[in-house]
């Protein structure tokens, strides 16, 4: 993946991209919540290896605001949407326990390298709890 295709794709599970008609815009990152249908573990990995291919960019003294408004989208809204006890997610009882962990602890891997890469730039300690694995 280039850089400019990582972009892209968060771009899709942020919910932002201008082709709203596209699959992934439904059923990204953002999309799997609106209206729930589960979660997709694939958006997850999605999100975190086009991290992996932007984490020089994201060491850089000036990042693209696009790309932090993408990515704090997909933190920000997940967690609101997803986590909060307020959220119809939660409210409603749309989400499991089990799911809401998961989603928790997606948000918080994400996060963490997005803090990681910008502050550092130490891609080893970034992924460094993340593992492609099934949850």
């Amino acid at each position: 993946m280039t850089p400019e295709e990582a972009k892209e794709l968060l771009s899709f599970h942020s919910g932002r991209h201008e082709d709203i008609h596209h699959p992934k815009w439904d059923s990204g990152f953002l999309g799997m919540l609106r209206p729930y249908r589960g979660l997709i573990e694939e958006n997850f990995h999605e999100v975190m290896e086009a991290l992996q291919v932007l984490a020089p960019e994201l060491h850089k003294d000036a990042v693209d605001a696009k790309l932090m408004d993408n990515l704090w989208a997909i933190c920000f809204l997940a967690k609101m949407w997803g986590l909060d006890k307020r959220s119809a997610l939660q409210r409603d009882g749309l989400i499991t326990h089990e799911d809401t962990e998961r989603l928790s602890d997606w948000i918080n891997q994400i996060a963490y390298a997005v803090m990681i890469l910008i502050d550092s730039g130490d891609v080893n300690e970034a992924f460094a709890g993340y593992v492609r694995r099934s949850f």
